[in-house]
């Protein structure tokens, strides 16, 4: 087996063989409970339109997986999963079929399942125009996704070590397709100083995609064989975090939140503290690799129960979520304090 295949798979058993020890970043994260929501459970719309991109529900099938025989049966189980629940899905990074064309089905399976659906190509932001292009044809996408994951790239072994362009390549990208662009962090989370940058090359869509879900510097130090990175597993800022800085900084762009998210309730904070839509990875590949059929059936409980917690917050639309107020404690307010975010806005926003 090619050394890129084996380590597709490799990443997908480690991100299983780690998951329980995931911890989310939304404890820090309260809602002040009033009583009079003053609406009904079947006022509540959960649709939401980002750039042309319309969802029915305000999360998705976040990039894990293919490039190899075995995810690429993954990728199959996952698309059935948004073909039979309405989500978009991303697919994992597609170079591994740039370097490997037998490796195309492994990805093209996707579009093949949900022929109808919302589908996302991903690339590394190494990449440039042309392989985004390459990918986009490949899986009829609908949107594209550019991954950008210094700190994972200086763990795996096998992984780059020049990062010069890849902000020039972002820029490429999103001025050169024709499709909506998604900047992706990996579980590192962002700074506003990055969302910035983003935003001034045309950004229009960003993950911040923090700490508290898959640990890339935690998979690849243990597929290194010689002296681990260990202090790099600490490396990063939260998702709830990382949504603060978000919030300190962002302009015109929509926000995706990802990373550690795994019930509604953590997708409702999110999208409180200012996330229109929320991504989910190992979650999803946990339930996939499970049980496809009570994936379908989890993911319909999820939907009542998202319309739930939103009547009690007396919000109607996903965006009505940030008028809510909400009580920021513990790390993530110390951080706050640190760089200067003002947390005091969030806790009354009625």
């Amino acid at each position: 087996m090619p050394k890129s295949n084996n380590r597709k798979n490799e990443h997908v058993s480690l991100s299983e063989k780690f998951y329980d020890g995931q911890v989310s970043s939304f404890k820090d994260i309260s809602f002040v409970h009033h009583s009079f929501p003053e609406m009904d459970v079947s006022d509540v719309d959960l649709s939401v339109s980002l750039e042309g991109l319309n969802f029915s529900v305000p999360f998705f099938i976040n990039a894990m997986t293919g490039g190899s025989e075995w995810t690429g049966k993954v990728n199959e189980k996952l698309a059935i999963i948004a073909r039979e629940t309405g989500l978009a899905m991303a697919t994992g990074s597609v170079s591994a079929a740039l370097k490997d064309p037998e490796q195309e089905e492994s990805f093209k399976i996707v579009r093949k399942v949900n022929p109808d659906g919302l589908v996302f190509a991903n690339l590394g932001a190494g990449h440039g125009l042309e392989n985004a292009k390459k990918v986009v044809d490949m899986l009829d996408a609908d949107a594209f996704q550019i991954h950008i994951n210094a700190p994972q790239e200086i763990v795996m072994p096998e992984g780059d070590r020049e990062f010069k362009g890849w902000l020039d390549n972002v820029e490429s990208i999103v001025n050169g397709l024709d499709v909506p662009v998604i900047a992706k962090e990996v579980g590192f989370g962002m700074s506003r100083e990055t969302i910035r940058s983003l935003e001034s090359i045309g950004v229009k869509l960003i993950d911040i995609s923090g700490q508290g879900g898959t640990n890339f510097a935690q998979i690849e130090n243990f597929r290194r064989k010689d002296f681990k990175l260990d202090d790099l597993e600490e490396w990063g800022q939260t998702t709830a975090v990382s949504l603060l800085e978000a919030g300190d900084s962002i302009v015109n762009a929509h926000v995706i939140a990802s990373g550690g998210i795994r019930r509604p309730m953590e997708m409702v904070k999110a999208l409180s503290l200012g996330a229109s839509l929320n991504g989910l990875s190992s979650q999803f590949m946990h339930m996939a690799l499970k049980d496809v059929d009570q994936a379908i059936e989890t993911i319909s409980q999820w939907k009542t129960e998202l319309a739930h917690i939103m009547t009690l917050l007396g919000a109607k639309t996903v965006t009505d979520l940030r008028k809510t107020d909400v009580i920021i404690s513990g790390k993530t307010a110390q951080w706050c304090h640190a760089r200067n975010i003002s947390i005091q806005k969030y806790a009354s926003r009625t």
